[in-house]
């Protein structure tokens, strides 16, 4: 009986994440490096830009719904653009510490992919705007709640949602992305199972849908469901009895693809070649 306190308790001491559960089922080396031995990651220019769009996409529904007349559209394409610049200015410290020569193609890269995700939010203030609604009301309505932690201390888990949007009594969760295939693999899976299990631990009930915005492509959503709860649970509590040792000899390497590839290579490569 002992025994099993210590290990309940030791499993409570790390909550694990979406990342931290697909780091471990990517490599369980990674993980114990990132998680464990706390090695520094690298900065890359995915991260970084992927930083400036999740806080541009955040920032913009702080605009005042009261500068939205009837033909909104320009000023709302204006004002993401000059978020996006200021986020772009606030990071270039970083940027030219990565020293990459691409730095304008980069930038274009986010521009068009915000520009994406604009030209479908106003699609939807049309529609709104069809029935008869404001702008503004329009925008109040399409207003999400952003980046919300959630936690749920009896699986010791925690994650951060994008957008949590409620139209019509119908809860969606979403979730950016600025990867190039707007395919919901069985990580992005894992992840969304991960949102719909926290949040009906808060709420009590399951969301309708868990989606994806791929930010390149468009959205992709599915129905939340009882047994993606279920594979939530199995895979965050199976990742906890693994990573209840700190010797790193219990993380076995997964040597892949992922190990390093033409244009770039796992944070933690030379440290683990040398291991």
């Amino acid at each position: 009986m002992a025994e099993k306190e210590e290990s309940r308790s030791v499993i409570a001491s790390r909550v694990q994440s979406p990342s931290s559960i697909n780091t471990y089922r990517q490599c369980p080396r990674k993980y114990y490096y990132n998680y464990i031995a706390g090695l520094p990651t690298k900065k890359s220019i995915a991260l970084i830009k992927g930083s400036i769009i999740h806080e541009v996409l955040e920032d913009f529904f702080d605009i005042n719904p009261a500068h939205l007349g009837d033909d909104c559209k320009d000023y709302l394409r204006k004002e993401i653009m000059r978020l996006f610049m200021a986020k772009w200015k606030q990071s270039q410290g970083d940027i030219d510490s990565i020293c990459t020569p691409d730095k304008a193609v980069h930038a274009s890269d986010c521009m068009l992919m915000l520009s994406n995700w604009t030209e479908w939010f106003l699609k939807r203030i049309d529609a709104k705007v069809r029935t008869g609604k404001t702008a503004a009301d329009a925008f109040r309505q399409l207003t999400p709640v952003r980046e919300q932690e959630y936690i749920s201390p009896e699986d010791s888990v925690r994650g951060f949602i994008d957008a949590i949007e409620e139209e019509d009594g119908r809860i969606r969760l979403i979730d950016y992305k600025t990867s190039s295939r707007d395919e919901i693999t069985e990580e992005y899976l894992l992840q969304l199972s991960i949102y719909a299990l926290l949040y009906r631990v808060r709420h009590g009930k399951l969301p309708d849908v868990v989606g994806l915005h791929f930010l390149r492509h468009g959205e992709k959503e599915i129905e939340a469901t009882e047994s993606m709860v279920e594979y939530a649970r199995r895979e965050i509590h199976g990742v906890h009895k693994k990573t209840l040792t700190t010797d790193k000899k219990d993380y076995v390497k997964k040597i892949g693809p992922l190990c390093k590839w033409s244009s770039g290579q796992c944070d933690f490569y030379d440290t683990c070649v040398k291991d």
